[in-house]
């Protein structure tokens, strides 16, 4: 693969198993709102999208700018400390950053991003942190916005991603997809999007990027 140019990450489920805090924000977030809280598993498919999407799936349209809030305070003041890194994480981002420009796309917003990924002590091993915004909800508009700030090439960029709504970004903006089973997508829903590469552990990306 020496065509690689860079290599876009996914922070939750990819590299940050960080499901505690996002289900306890969500369940905090509609105990505020005074609604019931949909069932676990609904809760783990709000893992991946953007909290817009997510909460507009539930909630009437009035509720969600609070709803966003409520959550958002949750996981600055205690979700984000409810995560922790996978197994072999460093290690991975130790090798591939001494190869490759590396960076995060996440439709995390980009301050908690940034604020997670130093108080794991990771944050020095990535090139850019891309997070979302209003300018910027999906996955593709964070891609986008990454490979515009970088002048990449999308053909030599692939991004490491567990959900259908990474290789959806990728397919939307033409970069290449390595598909991870370890985090919150499902397995065989990943495969529906034909990824380039797929990864059942972090050594599975050394081997498959060197």
């Amino acid at each position: 693969m020496s065509s690689l140019s860079a290599i876009f990450f996914d922070l939750d489920g990819t590299l940050v198993d960080s499901s505690i805090g996002i289900h306890n924000g969500f369940t905090y977030t509609f105990e505020q709102l005074g609604v019931p809280s949909p069932d676990a598993k609904t809760i783990r498919s709000f893992m991946g999208p953007p909290l817009e999407t997510s909460f507009s799936s539930c909630l009437p349209a009035n509720q969600i700018e609070l709803a966003i809030q409520l959550y958002r305070s949750y996981y600055k003041e205690k979700g984000m400390y409810e995560a922790q890194l996978f197994p072999q994480i460093k290690d991975l981002l130790t090798e591939l950053a001494q190869q490759y420009p590396v960076y995060i796309t996440t439709t995390k917003n980009t301050p908690t991003a940034v604020h997670m990924t130093s108080n794991f002590g990771i944050d020095h091993f990535f090139d850019g942190i891309h997070g979302s915004s209003p300018q910027a909800l999906h996955k593709a508009d964070v891609i986008r916005q990454a490979l515009t700030a970088h002048n990449l090439a999308p053909e030599n960029v692939v991004i490491v991603g567990d959900t259908k709504y990474d290789m959806i970004g990728a397919q939307e903006t033409g970069i290449k997809k390595l598909a991870v089973t370890w985090g919150f997508g499902d397995v065989e829903d990943l495969m529906t999007y034909q990824p380039d590469w797929v990864a059942h552990q972090p050594t599975d990306i050394l081997r498959q990027l060197q």
